[in-house]
């Protein structure tokens, strides 16, 4: 099959011919219909996560069923599916608690193994992991799915918990800050967009943020709590670095809420937060890392009856060969919504 290959650390990618993935028993290969470039593919990309070498990087997908492992009993052939990046053992008291998200044994397509950035990628655990897409949800969308908009999903309803008409301050306006902005918006928040990038706060506007801030030299937090007397009830980092995590901090009234979405790798030591605000001002810290299979139904639910539209925020769909040249300069790319992969270009 073609898939795009790593061979070195931060070093040039290549689209070629790689041998065939075997299925797991307790798993299913899967025949990538679309597969999204995240920021978090680049990390693996840098160096920021252990990877083995050669490697083939993506993590959220979608596809079809076209092996099954025997002892999978919920899948079959042909299923039209997609999967949380976190791919959970199936049998630790986390997972059989709907956690799979923090399985200590988990594994990540991607990451742990080779990934959805080629024809086929394989899931282990099918029977925790996989998740139907429903009539009427795009491959593209559901794709999206399974990194982005569900870590933005998780992050405000089950760790922050949004309540209608508390401010929100989403820090970053890439793909997983613009399905912050939308479920948000969904969800009853007034929502403030910040991003270096005025066509990704267009979108973000477009999407219903009630205001667009421009970062880059200016008093970020400043003008958050000036537009909403105090300081937002939630922050959201989307990117990832000190400088988003401490405005998204600084961003907050007293006793907010923080969800740290962005990964902060100790790239030249562990990031500095700024616990003195967060401990005067009681605020709490979030971590936010994806979602279960177990907590889709709700989400897809609202999808499936168009509260919330995942499709809109595809920006763009490429070919292999496009995303092997752009991956590298992804973290500075000045994206406008997501970059979607169709592997069969």
């Amino acid at each position: 099959m073609r898939a795009i290959v790593m061979d070195r650390i931060a070093g040039p990618l290549a689209v070629r011919e790689v041998e065939e993935p075997e299925v797991p028993d307790d798993g299913v290969v899967i025949t990538v219909v679309a597969t999204g470039l995240c920021r978090s593919d680049w990390h693996a990309w840098v160096g920021h996560d252990d990877v083995a070498l050669p490697h083939v990087p993506g993590h959220e997908f979608a596809g079809l069923v076209t092996q099954v492992g025997r002892g999978v009993t919920k899948w079959a052939l042909g299923d039209r599916v997609t999967a949380p990046f976190v791919e959970g053992c199936g049998t630790c008291e986390w997972c059989l608690s709907g956690n799979a998200q923090v399985c200590p044994e988990q594994q990540q397509p991607g990451f742990t193994h080779w990934g959805s950035f080629a024809e086929r990628v394989v899931i282990h655990a099918a029977d925790t992991n996989l998740v139907a897409i429903p009539e009427g949800v795009s491959s593209e969308a559901a794709a999206s799915l399974g990194c982005r908009f569900a870590t933005a999903y998780r992050a405000l309803t089950s760790r922050a918990r949004l309540a209608a008409d508390e401010w929100v301050t989403v820090v970053g306006a890439g793909g997983v800050g613009l399905s912050a902005v939308m479920i948000a918006k969904a969800l009853g928040g007034k929502v403030i967009a910040v991003d270096r990038n005025a066509a990704a706060l267009e979108v973000a506007a477009s999407l219903g943020a009630d205001h667009a801030l421009l970062a880059g030299g200016a008093d970020v937090p400043g003008q958050v709590h000036a537009l909403t007397g105090g300081g937002s009830h939630v922050a959201i980092d989307a990117v990832g670095s000190e400088q988003t995590c401490a405005d998204a901090i600084l961003s907050l009234r007293r006793r907010g809420r923080h969800v740290q979405i962005g990964l902060l790798p100790p790239v030249d030591g562990h990031p500095r937060v700024p616990m003195a605000r967060v401990i005067a001002w009681e605020l709490d810290v979030f971590g936010s890392h994806g979602m279960a299979a177990a907590d889709y139904p709700g989400m897809l639910a609202l999808i499936s009856t168009g509260v919330l539209e995942p499709q809109k925020l595809v920006e763009r769909v490429i070919g292999l060969d496009e995303a092997a040249a752009l991956l590298p300069g992804f973290d500075t790319a000045n994206v406008a919504g997501m970059t979607m992969i169709d592997p069969s270009r």
